[in-house]
């Protein structure tokens, strides 16, 4: 696994790839991870660690202001380490900026370990850019399997690396930890749960009218009310602006544990995302499998495992989204039967399957079938 952030930092990919590598030991296989990013005692320089799930974790942190998961020292000592170390396949992670993976793809291919990359991110106003550079589509050429976690996102990546063949290998999730017990009986008020960083690409603001549209549009007789998880610098934006618009119906309870989330979806009646790029949504993917219809922007990584009308609704505006969610939260038959539906269906992304689909781009980059 070649990555620049990793646990002991957190993050959606972060967790994506320590989850895959656990769950690649559990299956038989052994694991490695090269990151920038230093262990939880500051472990840094190359510092090799086996961790209680199996998993060794080569960090080549360096001191640099903040910690930004960088390294161009680098790229000597993984090229021997992976020269010497027998390795199958390299499995890059890449998001928006990802220094560090990018540059030891071209190591890995020139010690002549095969390479499938990742891209959890939305490929967007860094397109044309990536496709005048034309690193994608060398790679492509030079045998990587490319991939990303959604549809929409593998799209954008095959334009930027000029047409190139992208698969979609999703994000997982525990299906099964997340599943609710038998559906609760109606009642009101209606719960709408959130869970997100509190970051401006998010949109957390734009939740919040998109809440007070929904409410506004909404029978007086069905009382509503939210909480939004998570805690990010666009909090004060969020609290100043729930003051001012009397919405005292919002809660923002900050982090909470994974235990605390799973036990409020299960109490809670619809999921809301309004984020709009988006290459996967694993908070929203949590809340499917966890019961929950979901509300959420078409066009986003959500396509891949929400179907309008079935899973829940898509829109393609904040003001179609408020009248969806308003919709929703007025029907109780409606809720319930998308309820019985998501309780009878696992979503395709749980991991055993996300397991088998990685294995493939493995076999594609050039590791033979056994």
């Amino acid at each position: 696994m070649l990555t620049d952030c990793y646990p002991p930092r957190l993050g959606g990919i972060e967790s994506q790839v320590r989850d895959l590598s656990r769950r690649l030991v559990a299956a038989g296989h052994e694991v490695e991870v090269f990151t920038a990013t230093a262990g939880p005692d500051g472990e840094r320089g190359g510092a090799t660690q086996r961790g209680d799930d199996g998993v060794v974790v080569h960090r080549f942190a360096i001191p640099v202001p903040g910690g930004i998961p960088v390294n161009p020292f680098a790229p000597r000592e993984v090229r021997r380490r992976l020269d010497a170390g027998g390795f199958d396949v390299a499995h890059a992670h890449l998001g928006v900026l990802s220094p560090f993976a990018t540059e030891l793809v071209p190591v890995a291919l020139s010690v002549g370990v095969p390479v499938t990359a990742t891209f959890h991110c939305v490929i967007d106003r860094s397109g044309w850019l990536m496709r005048t550079v034309g690193h994608l589509a060398h790679w492509a050429r030079r045998g990587v399997a490319l991939n990303a976690v959604s549809s929409m996102a593998a799209r954008r990546v095959s334009a930027a690396a000029r047409g190139a063949d992208v698969r979609v290998v999703p994000n997982g999730v525990e299906a099964a930890w997340w599943h609710p017990g038998p559906a609760a009986a109606a009642g009101h008020p209606v719960h709408v749960v959130s869970a997100m960083r509190l970051v401006t690409r998010k949109r957390p603001v734009a939740m919040l009218e998109v809440l007070r549209a929904a409410r506004a549009a909404l029978d007086p007789a069905v009382p509503l009310r939210a909480t939004i998880v998570g805690a990010g610098p666009q909090r004060w934006l969020m609290e100043r602006h729930l003051r001012t618009r009397g919405m005292d119906w919002v809660d923002l309870p900050g982090r909470v544990t994974k235990d605390e989330l799973r036990r409020l979806h299960h109490g809670a009646d619809v999921y809301l995302s309004t984020t709009r790029l988006e290459a996967f949504g694993i908070a929203t993917l949590e809340a499917r499998a966890a019961g929950l219809p979901v509300v959420a922007r078409r066009g986003t990584g959500a396509d891949d495992f929400v179907t309008d009308g079935v899973d829940g609704l898509l829109a393609d505006t904040d003001a179609a989204l408020a009248s969806a969610l308003a919709r929703l939260a007025g029907d109780d038959a409606l809720r319930g039967t998308m309820h019985a539906h998501l309780l009878a269906t696992a979503p395709a992304q749980d991991w055993p399957g996300v397991v088998e689909v990685t294995l493939g781009e493995y076999h594609r980059a050039g590791v033979p079938v056994a």
